[in-house]
Order: structure tokens, then C-alpha cells, then sequence
């Protein structure tokens, strides 16, 4: 018996190698989707890099009169120029990206282990554990993610990277879970699960080391998708003057969001009175091309892991 299984394990592993195999040489056949990954990629290492790049701290000031709302210079250290109190934007946007990537990774990434399990387990089973689990998603899903954030920054208070973290797990994770569902719910009278469960494997055993697998260019589309629509949502409540404060935890968001508060007198301070592109110009491209490109990524993905449904 459990030669068998074994044999049994190894087809599947092979089969599992030789589709994703299949699907990366999809992949690597779209010069534009290779080249959206290659841009994301790079961003998210400078952000990461950040302190590397951009070694002054973070919360430096020049008030010299010939900094202050300086114009970007490729000769000298203001690349992107300065806001309206001397800060370095290259410095605050590469910040801004860090702060981006670690909230919109780490939220997707805790979103989807819990949208596996409970797609897995809601899939797998069926039954009053399946109806259970999927009113729970639908009763995430009924409300708009962005009034759902909004409402839980306002009972938090005070939002900080790891708040916004939990909310968008807390909410973004249905999406995942109907998708899982979904497949495994295809998979679970298949052959092979009946092989397994005559050679006496458990339920777990099937679930992880059997569906999931089949599932996994589901999960990664899934996950990329999150990632994309967490990074929207959180630049769309930071623009409604919630979310991370730009003073403490620059995001692309806040510094987009900042500045058009004080474009349009909703600010203030009075050192915002006439503010130059730069401020605004360089976080809101930098926001823009990475939506962009997980989009093209995402839709790469589906394509290659996909292709019956992408050519329906």
C-alpha cells in the first residue's frame, strides 16, 4: 500500500512539474508581461532597498531657501526634487514604495493562506460546512472593500502598517477562498481522489498533497490579482485623508493624497502655496506603473495557467 501511494505521489508531482513547466514557457513567450514583472520586481527591490539607496534619514529637512520646493536635478542629490519643507521626494517615493509593497505583500499573502483553507475546506466537504463558509465570504464580499477599510480604520483609530495589514486580510480574503472552492469542488470525485482515498490516505493528506497542487496556478493568480487591489484601496482611502499619515509612514498613496489636499486648499499649511509637479508627479507614476504592470502580470498568468478558459 504504501508503495503504492508513493508511485502514486510521484505520477501527480510530475504531472504538477510539467504543467507549471508548460505554463512558464506560456509565460515567457509575452515579451510584455516578462517586462511588467521585470519593472514590479525592480521597484519592490528599491523599496526594499530604500536605506541603501537613499541613505539620509528619512525624516531629514533642509529649510535653505534654495532647497525648499527645489526642481528635480539630474547633477545633484534631488532627483525628484523637494516637497514644500525641503524633503527629498526620491527619498520620501522610494520610502513610499517600501511602505506600499510590505502592507499590499504581507496582506496578500496572509489573505490568500487563509482563503486556501477555507476554499479547501469548504470545497472538500461540502455540506453545511461548505453553505456555512461561503455566507461568511458572501457577507464580506456584499459590502465595497473600500467602505469596509474605511469603517475599520475609524474603529482602529489609528492606522498603522500592521492595522492595514489585518483589515485587508480580514477582508480580501473571501476572493480567494470562492476561487479555491471552486476548483477543488471540480476535483473532489475525480480518479485520482478516489485512488487516494482507497489507498487509505486522509483527508488532509488529499487536500494538501493532492487538490491544492492542482490548484496552485488558481491561488497564484488569485494572490497577484489581491496584491494589485490592496495597493488600489489603500490609495484610495489614504486619498480620502484616512489610512497611513505621510509624516510617519510614507506610502505612494499618503504622498499622492498630500499633496492634492494642498493643491486644492483642503490644507492649511501655508509653505503648500504653490507646489511644483514634481511633488506630486513622481509617487502617482511610480503608483500608477505598478498597478499597471501586476494587472499585465495577473492577466499573463491567467492566460498561461488558463489557456482553455482564456480563449473562451
Amino acid at each position: 500500500m504504501t508503495t503504492a501511494t508513493s508511485i502514486e505521489e510521484q505520477t501527480l508531482a510530475a504531472h504538477q512539474r510539467g504543467l507549471l513547466t508548460v505554463a512558464a514557457r506560456r509565460f515567457a513567450r509575452e515579451p510584455l508581461a516578462l517586462a511588467a514583472l521585470t519593472v514590479v520586481i525592480a521597484l519592490f527591490i528599491a523599496g526594499a532597498l530604500a536605506h541603501v539607496i537613499a541613505p539620509r534619514a528619512l525624516y531629514t529637512i533642509n529649510l535653505s531657501a534654495n532647497v525648499i520646493h527645489h526642481a528635480p536635478e539630474l547633477a545633484g542629490w534631488h532627483l525628484f526634487g523637494t516637497d514644500w519643507v525641503g524633503a527629498d521626494m526620491l527619498q520620501r517615493t522610494l520610502y513610499g514604495i517600501r511602505t506600499t509593497e510590505e502592507v499590499a505583500l504581507t496582506a496578500a499573502l496572509v489573505a490568500t493562506l487563509i482563503g486556501v483553507l477555507v476554499g479547501a475546506l469548504a470545497g472538500y466537504y461540502g455540506g453545511w460546512l461548505d453553505a456555512l463558509l461561503m455566507r461568511v465570504a458572501d457577507l464580506v464580499t456584499a459590502y465595497p472593500a473600500v467602505v469596509l477599510t474605511l469603517v475599520a480604520i475609524v474603529y482602529f483609530r489609528e492606522a498603522y502598517p500592521h492595522t492595514l495589514i489585518i483589515i485587508f486580510a480580514s477582508i480580501m480574503w473571501a476572493v480567494v477562498a470562492r476561487a479555491v472552492r471552486a476548483h477543488v469542488a471540480g476535483l473532489r470525485e475525480q480518479e485520482f481522489v478516489d485512488a487516494a482515498r482507497a489507498l487509505g490516505a486522509s483527508d488532509a493528506r488529499i487536500i494538501f498533497r493532492h487538490l491544492l497542487p492542482n490548484a496552485s496556478g488558481t491561488v497564484l493568480v488569485a494572490a497577484t490579482s489581491l496584491i494589485g487591489q490592496i495597493i488600489l484601496i489603500d490609495a484610495t482611502v489614504e486619498f480620502f485623508d484616512y489610512g497611513l499619515p505621510a509624516s510617519v509612514s510614507p506610502s505612494l498613496g499618503n504622498l499622492v493624497a498630500d499633496v492634492v489636499q494642498f493643491k486644492f486648499g483642503l490644507s492649511s499649511d501655508p509653505a503648500a502655496v504653490g507646489l511644483g509637479w514634481w511633488t506630486w508627479f513622481f509617487p502617482g507614476l511610480t503608483l500608477v506603473l505598478i498597478l499597471v504592470c501586476i494587472n499585465l502580470v495577473g492577466d499573463a498568468l491567467d492566460d498561461a495557467l488558463n489557456p482553455v478558459a482564456a480563449h473562451h
